[in-house]
């Protein structure tokens, strides 16, 4: 059994620490918030990301990050992509050569349009080449906790660290696949969120399945179309980190993407909606960041585009879906 190292504990990485220890490792979960790590000390539970799962023994919470680090094998990143530069930043001292690095966080920097992979690379490549994966695939934190049945994807462009996550991670619940396409799995990850939103606004406008439906398939085009023109390979969008991922965030319940859409298509503000809760919904972050790295790329993304004009108070949910219905006719 290994000792891995989680940082961040919201409800995803709290999840995974859940199913990492029920394998038999021993995890050390980095908490930001000091009322996380109290709160699991006392009652063995993340009452504010993950409220109602008991965490066991195995699991140890720290605020501190070298404490976390100390001799772990595998470092799992979790945390919320507009802060993994700072995060790294602060691992570097405490980082080794010999840690396999797993990024299970999905987004794109706003900054410099970098991909979370892109992003470890830059920072730890002053210290050295990371052994690192990136994880991703159709996974709701709630239900990974519980034990639901879940396969998703770890993508390296070594084949040995890939499957030297795969092995340690996947349990009679977690099914992990391996894949050497780091980049469709990331922007599969990322963009999917986007798509989230507008699935969101349809469900808020009350509207029904036919524009889901829509949606969902165009969304997939418009993630496959992005992908392919930064290097990735298009059956990868057609798998578990972009199908997959994008048909659970579009469609589930316990999506916080696809919630923010609901409400704005309900006409509540995106300030509103943002201040009203503690968790953070990548996509809305990712929505700028997306339409600009497909404007360096030429790559034509009508959803996301409408998405980020909704986000930014540009147009109404109704008019955006408008706009995009009298769009000049193409070909599929």
């Amino acid at each position: 059994m290994s000792t891995i190292a989680i940082i961040g504990a919201g409800s995803w990485g709290t999840a995974l620490s859940v199913a990492l220890s029920g394998v038999g490792h021993q995890v050390r979960l980095w908490a930001y918030e000091e009322t996380v790590v109290e709160s699991i000390r006392s009652c063995r539970e993340n009452r504010l990301y993950l409220p109602g799962v008991i965490l066991a023994n195995s699991i140890i919470p720290t605020n501190g990050i070298a404490e976390a680090l100390e001799g772990a094998e595998f470092v799992v990143t979790v945390m919320p992509s507009h802060v993994c530069r700072r995060i790294y930043e602060q691992m570097l001292p405490n980082l080794r050569a010999d840690m396999i690095l797993v990024s299970a966080t999905k987004g794109i920097e706003a900054e410099r349009l970098m991909r979370m992979s892109e992003v470890i690379r830059s920072v730890t490549g002053r210290r050295f080449p990371p052994q690192l994966a990136v994880l991703s695939g159709p996974s709701f934190a709630k239900e990974v906790a519980r034990g639901d049945p879940t396969a998703i994807v770890v993508a390296s462009t070594d084949p040995g660290v890939a499957q030297s996550v795969q092995e340690e991670f996947s349990s009679k619940s977690l099914r992990l696949y391996t894949s050497s396409d780091v980049t469709g799995v990331e922007l599969g990850g990322a963009v999917k969120n986007i798509i989230a939103i507008a699935a969101g606004v349809i469900e808020g406008l009350g509207l029904g399945h036919n524009p889901m439906a829509a949606l969902i398939t165009r969304g997939l085009a418009e993630m496959t179309r992005l992908a392919c023109a930064c290097g990735a390979r298009g059956e990868t969008l057609a798998g578990l980190a972009g199908m997959g991922d994008l048909v659970l965030t579009c469609t589930g319940d316990l999506s916080r993407n696809r919630s923010v859409g609901i409400e704005l298509g309900r006409g509540r503000s995106l300030q509103d909606i943002v201040a009203s809760t503690h968790e953070i919904a990548e996509g809305i972050k990712t929505t700028g960041a997306t339409v600009a790295l497909a404007r360096m790329r030429g790559v034509e993304m009508p959803i996301t585009r409408q998405v980020y004009r909704i986000l930014e108070g540009q147009i109404s949910p109704r008019d955006a879906i408008r706009e995009l219905m009298e769009r000049s006719l193409k070909t599929e």
